[in-house]
């Protein structure tokens, strides 16, 4: 369920009514205009009077804290400006989105990830920065060049990096020594890595399966492509064809074979990608494929010790990843106030102690740096230590997903659960995925 605040000081909440996503596409569309960007120092605002934003994202209890402390920083630089909130789980957020939008309550600054970015962009739904980029009212110079791109559509800036994420296998630590099994080692091949599930499995007399299933997992399948020299997209095409696809699926045919990974029905549960249904938090697998941002999230949900390590493969196969991205919402009332707020957010050292690395580690290397040291959670340790021990191997980032990329996502599940449940063969599940995500990225 939505997570909605009263009034707290200047934080509130912003309700809307349930609708659908298409009530984005007709929302009335505004103006757009100028401010002089934040810093380290002082953030002042242009506009004259009193200005409200809504703001809404995903995320757990922590993050709600942490994002309302950071946004009452703001307020405390500029008085005349204030925050309405509305925060939930991921699951349900853009249909929550829609329901605002039905009801006339656009939030001004919306939190994104790479699934609806460019389709957001190309139905003009949020606004284009790169003006703003421009005269450096907001400030990208801190960013990796990885996650600069990944927040360029058409080579408009649409979003501006939130964090910085990346591809994950979280273990369960204190299991491994229960078990005696060694943890499993980042870069290590695939195959090793399903040999490793596998002993996990023999060694606990088959109680707990060594991994989750990750044969619907685009995220890993996408770095499996990349470690072969491939790619998930070619431009507004997909970047692979039947052949590998069936190598993906057959891969994870040898390790349910082997026992590797457990049944499909409860591989099922954890397709949500919803932390609290993770395998690895509710003890039925000791490991599951996450974003190394999640790991605080996942360690919330369990009294094991949790570690984390790189998808198997090279590390550079994998890139420099926004966790997700702040937006503004084209038709905003204040857009200068709202590009404003997203540079604070993303180049102001003190908001990023605020922070922490709850999305992640902090976009901005400027902002890593003096935030050095402050971050206390074991959990986000783990997950910046990790993400600090293979920065300097990541290879060059791909353009994000086109439009037609969240479908494609699901349809991807939809074939790994129908291979996994008996109801098709790999070269009918591939033929109809190919079919289906074609038709997806041509709509």
């Amino acid at each position: 369920m939505p997570v909605v605040r009263q009034p707290i000081d200047r934080l509130g909440a912003d309700p809307g009514r349930r609708r659908l996503l298409s009530a984005l596409l007709g929302a009335p569309l505004l103006v757009t205009g100028g401010l002089a960007g934040c810093t380290d120092e002082s953030t002042t605002s242009a506009e004259d009077g009193p200005v409200e934003l809504s703001v809404f994202w995903w995320g757990g209890q922590k993050r709600a804290e942490l994002t309302e402390k950071a946004l009452r920083l703001y307020s405390e630089r500029n008085p005349r400006v204030t925050f309405r909130v509305t925060w939930q789980g991921a699951d349900g957020y853009y249909d929550r989105l829609a329901t605002q939008a039905a009801g006339g309550n656009i939030p001004d600054l919306i939190q994104v990830d790479d699934a609806v970015l460019a389709e957001y962009a190309e139905r003009e739904i949020v606004l284009d920065l790169t003006d703003s980029v421009a005269d450096r009212r907001l400030d990208l110079g801190g960013l990796p060049d990885g996650l600069v791109r990944s927040g360029t559509v058409d080579g408009r800036t649409m979003g501006v990096a939130a964090g910085q994420t990346l591809g994950a296998v979280v273990f369960n630590r204190d299991l491994l020594r229960e078990l005696r099994v060694p943890e499993p080692r980042g870069g290590m091949s695939w195959a090793d890595y399903i040999a490793w599930a596998t002993e996990v499995t023999e060694a606990s007399d088959g109680q707990v399966a060594g991994t989750v299933d990750a044969s619907g997992d685009y995220r890993a399948f996408w770095l499996w492509l990349r470690s072969q020299g491939g790619e998930f997209y070619r431009g507004r095409q997909m970047g692979f064809g039947a052949d590998e696809l069936i190598a993906w699926f057959e891969l994870w045919q040898r390790a349910r074979a082997g026992r590797a990974t457990p049944g499909a029905a409860l591989v099922e549960q954890s397709d949500s990608g919803e932390p609290a249904r993770q395998l690895v938090v509710t003890g039925l697998t000791a490991a599951s494929f996450a974003w190394s941002h999640q790991l605080p999230d996942l360690q919330r949900l369990t009294d094991a010790e949790l570690g984390v390590v790189g998808i198997p493969g090279p590390p550079g196969s994998q890139w420099a990843r926004a966790s997700m991205y702040w937006s503004a919402f084209r038709g905003t009332r204040h857009p200068d106030t709202v590009i404003d707020v997203i540079n604070f957010l993303t180049t102001n050292g003190e908001a990023g102690t605020v922070l922490g690395h709850e999305r992640g580690l902090n976009a901005s290397i400027p902002v890593r740096r003096y935030t050095e040291g402050s971050i206390t959670d074991p959990a986000q340790q783990r997950a910046a230590a990790f993400g600090a021990s293979i920065a300097d191997q990541l290879g060059p980032a791909p353009a994000p997903p086109p439009m037609g990329h969240a479908k494609v996502r699901s349809l991807l599940v939809t074939a790994a659960e129908s291979i996994r449940g008996g109801r098709a063969g790999t070269r009918a599940a591939t033929s109809r995925f190919l079919s289906l995500a074609n038709a997806a990225l041509a709509a």
